[in-house]
């Protein structure tokens, strides 16, 4: 019996590549280092300890055991989150990934200080669960878990665009989802019936134990690489992890 390939792995695939990967050289490099890319964003981290995020550390743990995960590099299991609403970032330095209002060569500390000031009095929205809809090589998929939680999470990407000053081109259409990795290089053709069939596998799994991914609050965060998202105003609880003054180095 032949196996149906899916979209979400196809893409991954040399056949379907010609190019090298679009963040390979700045987001990370060919030795899977992770590059200075400083920025700023909405997410959520999964819940530490719990059920589910134990579940999506056994898929990691499943995908970096196939024989070719090494055309894979690997974010630490600490900055597993979803991306609630996308911040700007350095080497996305255009419109309309960056408020019209405020010149393109500001500092991105300057502009995380500037959001945090912004987001102060930013009103909480409710909170919302998700569960995973498909397993990638590089991520899972994911969702309101109900018609009213992708209500409450369009709610708050609404919102959050007022303060952010742009709505992406893909607001509406955004593939929420929580990364385990970026591609190095492409997967072989011939792999491609075995990556499927874990990764059917892996979301059966998830299906079964983890049906409901727990996250925390909204959080408005910065970084420098894809290592780590540090939490400076949790949204979902008006609580103050961070002031302005803390940015500066």
């Amino acid at each position: 019996m032949s196996q149906s390939i899916k979209p979400s792995v196809a893409r991954y695939a040399a056949n379907s590549n010609f190019d090298t990967p679009r963040h390979l050289g700045t987001r990370y490099n060919v030795q899977g280092t992770f590059l200075p890319e400083p920025g700023n964003t909405v997410i959520c981290h999964l819940v530490d300890g719990s059920a589910s995020e134990r579940a999506v550390i056994e898929v990691r743990n499943r995908l970096l055991s196939m024989p070719d995960a090494g055309k894979l590099t690997f974010t630490p299991v600490s900055s597993l989150h979803m991306t609630l609403f996308q911040g700007i970032i350095e080497y996305r330095r255009a419109l309309p990934f960056w408020p019209a209002d405020v010149p393109l060569i500001t500092g991105i500390d300057e502009m995380t200080r500037l959001y945090l000031d912004r987001l102060t009095q930013f009103r909480d929205f409710g909170s919302f669960k998700i569960k995973v809809i498909d397993v990638t090589p590089v991520s899972l998929t994911v969702t309101g878990a109900t018609y009213e939680d992708e209500t409450v999470i369009k709610k708050w990407r609404d919102a959050l665009a007022v303060p952010f000053g742009y709505r992406h081109p893909d607001h509406d259409n955004y593939f929420f989802h929580i990364t385990f990795a970026y591609p190095v290089d492409w997967l072989a053709d011939e792999r491609l019936p075995v990556w499927q069939k874990l990764l059917d596998e892996c979301l059966l799994y998830l299906e079964r134990t983890a049906p409901i991914i727990e996250i925390r609050p909204p959080a408005f965060c910065s970084f420098n690489d894809m290592n780590h998202f540090e939490e400076l105003l949790v949204l979902g609880n008006r609580h103050h992890l961070a002031s302005a003054s803390s940015m500066a180095k």
